[in-house]
């Protein structure tokens, strides 16, 4: 099952001295405050970077880790999210903004719960988690 995330926003641009031109908020969206959880973004990452490898556009995590500047160890890394149940991404995907401090959950947290196969025992995992979490 493929699930998609599209994120659709306006940007305006004005004039600032000398020509160079500034990002301005759109007047008609209300300001998100917040910042999304690293975990989530890596979620999204990792989901992406699926989907370019299962089209073909990019061959295999050596490409993905040449583009991206990065080792394939860490790519691994990041792909490995894909393996937790679909409700734990979707959790992940969904995880509040925060203003400022530090993340509440990290990657290496949730590697051990991705290495297991049996969703039944991530999702047990992943209550635990977040239930220390609160």
């Amino acid at each position: 099952m493929t699930q998609e995330l599209r994120l659709e926003f306006t940007i305006q641009f004005e004039r600032r001295q000398r020509g160079r031109k500034q990002v301005t908020p759109a007047l008609d969206e209300p300001s998100v405050c917040g910042k999304l959880p690293r975990i989530t973004r890596l979620m999204a990452l990792a989901i992406h970077f699926d989907r370019l490898v299962r089209n073909g556009e990019i061959h295999d995590y050596t490409e993905l880790a040449g583009l991206g500047h990065v080792t394939r160890a860490r790519i691994t890394q990041i792909m490995n999210l894909t393996n937790l149940a679909p409700d734990i991404q979707e959790a992940i995907l969904f995880l509040p903004r925060h203003e400022s401090g530090r993340d509440g959950l990290h990657l290496r947290q949730l590697q051990q719960m991705a290495g297991c196969i049996c969703w039944k025992r991530q999702r047990r995992a992943w209550r635990e988690m977040v239930s220390t979490e609160s």
